[in-house]
């Protein structure tokens, strides 16, 4: 496949980001009105009936190897499945920021993990940006009096939603040097929408089809749809297929500013002097780790 340049991939990977972040507030629009599960499972559909259409008028490539479909079912299941699952219920207990905050700890793990199934290497520089990043983030979650703003059970869940995070990570990865992007997302989130589906109609039909969708409703569950779960997959399989694992997770460092600023904005969350300079901070993480060269052995 073509390179893509280093600019580009910046773009592409702070829009992305800037999607997923803005996907926690849009999710607890929804949450007004359907369950974590139906709304997951709403989004993958639309989603999957989008990008397949797009795929069949538009883009010429490779179907799947027999090979490969064992990897592209076990991505479908770390996510959406299992990070949908991990992060939706997650943030039916915690603020949307602190939800975003856990979920960019995501590439403190990942050096660890790509290392160990991708060889990846990362810089001096890659480290010290992940560590300052960081910082920031516990300067975002952690009050004064050292307390978390969330429950155990949001943030286990939450974490749990990381673990998959890492895992999809990882299966992308070797799928996205075979085949087109778009391809990937739309399969994985078709596959996701299979796995929803018996949950979805034993626990949740009873109540889907008596409420009636509103504005405020179609336009959370369509941006959902459109730019978090299509957009952003597209966007990150390709920063992951040009700077691996590792760089490219640590672009979720990001996802905790863009979801401060639209909280704030959407569903009035606090929005301290604390947060502010966690964000500066992160921003200066992610802009230092990127400013490294990624070696791969």
């Amino acid at each position: 496949m073509p390179k893509t340049s280093r600019p580009i991939i910046i773009l592409f990977g702070v829009v992305c980001m800037l999607f997923w972040g803005m996907s926690f507030v849009w999710s607890k629009v929804v949450f007004n009105y359907y369950s974590p599960l139906t709304t997951i499972f709403l989004r993958l559909v639309i989603s999957g009936i989008i990008l397949l259409v797009i795929r069949a008028l538009w883009i010429k490539s490779t179907p799947f190897e027999n090979k490969d479909i064992p990897m592209i079912m076990a991505s479908a299941f770390f996510s959406p499945f299992c990070y949908f699952l991990g992060e939706s219920y997650g943030l039916q207990e915690v603020s949307s920021t602190v939800a975003a905050v856990i979920i960019a700890t995501i590439p403190v793990f990942s050096p660890f993990v790509a290392y160990i199934t991708l060889k990846e290497r990362l810089t001096t520089l890659n480290f010290l940006g992940l560590i300052v990043s960081f910082i920031g983030i516990v300067v975002m979650l952690v009050r004064k009096d050292l307390s978390m703003d969330g429950s155990l059970k949001g943030i286990l869940l939450l974490f749990f939603a990381v673990v998959a995070a890492l895992a999809y990570s990882v299966s992308i990865k070797r799928l996205s040097t075979k085949y087109h992007p778009l391809t990937i997302v739309a399969y994985q989130n078709v596959l996701g929408a299979v796995y929803f589906l018996p949950f979805f109609l034993l626990l949740d039909w009873k109540h889907f089809i008596h409420v009636v969708p509103n504005l405020e409703l179609t336009y959370s569950l369509l941006a959902l749809a459109i730019f978090a779960s299509s957009l952003a997959f597209i966007l990150f399989t390709i920063v992951l297929r040009e700077i691996g694992m590792s760089r490219a997770n640590i672009y979720s460092n990001l996802i905790p500013v863009f979801t401060a600023i639209f909280s704030f904005f959407v569903l009035s969350e606090q929005f301290t002097p604390a947060k502010l300079a966690g964000m500066i901070i992160v921003i200066s993480g992610v802009v230092l780790a990127q400013s490294g060269k990624l070696r791969s052995s």
